[in-house]
């Protein structure tokens, strides 16, 4: 096991401390633009259903570590800090890991896989399994318990949409950022705020009671000091905070404010319908217990008829995982259910999940249920 540059000393603790070694731990890893959750669970033995609760030995917290936001190096010192810090909780050491699932934003090519992959390599040991995917794929498998199939939106700083088929395929809509027009996120509503009240100020828009409430929420006097705050750290998360701003103006019946929200409400509804329809994205089928085919206490045409009406009806079901802050009810404008009423008008089946478990916890699902995979292929080989 190689030691790490200059963070090697973040692993000294294995050596400082007693630690339990005789305990298998999976670590599962959330990192996002605006913090980095790591969870340290149990390598459970299968079970169906998981226990309830699930057992979380640890949980530590960093912050952003998206490659894209605060550069390489960065964002591998938050990765492998936090994940230090969740083992040192649990009183567990790197020996101890079977399964690495690292699911982080900022993933969006093999090539980023394969990077950050290669880099795992060199702080954990050769028995540990590794696996490396986009943040999107721990906030589905927060709401589908590690079962990659279905939709998830994710709304917070940033947007995205992730669909995933039981047979691998996947597809995805927006998380390019805000440069290139993440506009149903936290940071795209905020900057339309932001730029209406420039707007209103230029007299190029409307009067809106944005001007005020966001000047007041950031201590400014004047619409010209506007200019220079946002400049002076143009950062994704410190644009995105003004959310909660925004949503109480709409509240409050200030249309420009509505109009933000109900442009967000679109382009998030238009994200998760392009992922549907380049996946097919459909349900799994059903089950009717007891009939079969050949049951003789049902006419076998009224079965035939009856399963192909259901098949038909069945496949335009798919689970929607909702992920981030700005799908959260507030006191009058739920952006989340407004979304769903959206898609609702295409696909009637969507049905939207909202996780009950955090996404770092989905992540160790993830890393569990690979191992799991790739532990039973290894023993049918022998």
């Amino acid at each position: 096991m190689k030691k790490r540059y200059r963070n090697g000393e973040i692993w000294d603790f294995e050596h400082e401390i007693g630690l339990l070694r005789n305990r298998d731990v999976i670590l599962g890893l959330d990192g996002g633009t605006t913090s980095t959750v790591c969870i340290c669970m149990p390598n459970l033995p299968f079970s169906d259903p998981f226990p309830d609760p699930l057992p979380v030995l640890a949980r530590a917290v960093a912050g952003c570590s998206n490659h894209n936001s605060v550069g390489e190096t960065a964002a591998r010192e938050t990765l492998e800090q936090v994940m230090a810090d969740a083992l040192l909780k649990s009183g567990s050491n790197r020996s101890a890991v079977r399964a690495v699932c690292l699911a982080v934003s900022g993933v969006n090519h093999s090539t980023d896989e394969l990077r950050i992959m290669n880099w795992l390599r060199e702080i954990f040991p050769t028995h540990v399994k590794l696996y490396v995917q986009n943040d999107a794929v721990a906030a589905l498998a927060s709401g589908t318990m590690g079962k990659l199939h279905g939709c998830v939106l994710i709304a917070g700083t940033g947007t995205i949409a992730y669909g995933f088929m039981e047979d691998g395929r996947q597809a995805r809509a927006a998380g390019a950022g805000p440069v290139l027009g993440d506009w149903g996120s936290g940071y795209g509503i905020a900057a339309q705020a932001l730029t209406a009240i420039i707007r209103a100020y230029d007299g190029r828009g409307p009067v809106t009671i944005l001007s005020s409430n966001i000047l007041q929420t950031l201590d400014l006097s004047s619409p010209d000091e506007l200019i220079g705050w946002t400049y002076a750290d143009p950062s994704w998360a410190r644009i995105a905070a003004l959310v909660p701003v925004v949503v109480s103006c709409a509240e409050a019946g200030d249309q420009v404010a509505c109009e933000i929200l109900q442009d967000s409400v679109e382009e998030l509804a238009l994200s998760v319908k392009a992922v549907v329809q380049r996946l097919g994205l459909c349900g799994e089928g059903v089950t009717f217990g007891n009939i079969t085919f050949d049951s003789p206490i049902v006419p076998a045409l009224f079965i035939l008829t009856w399963t192909m009406y259901i098949a038909f009806r069945w496949k335009s079901f798919f689970p929607l995982v909702m992920v981030g802050g700005v799908l959260e009810a507030n006191e009058r404008w739920d952006i989340g259910k407004e979304v769903v009423n959206h898609i609702s008008k295409s696909y009637p089946g969507v049905l939207p999940i909202r996780p009950k478990v955090e996404p770092a916890v989905g992540a160790a699902l993830l890393g569990w249920n690979f191992f799991m995979k790739e532990s039973r292929k290894e023993a049918y080989k022998r």
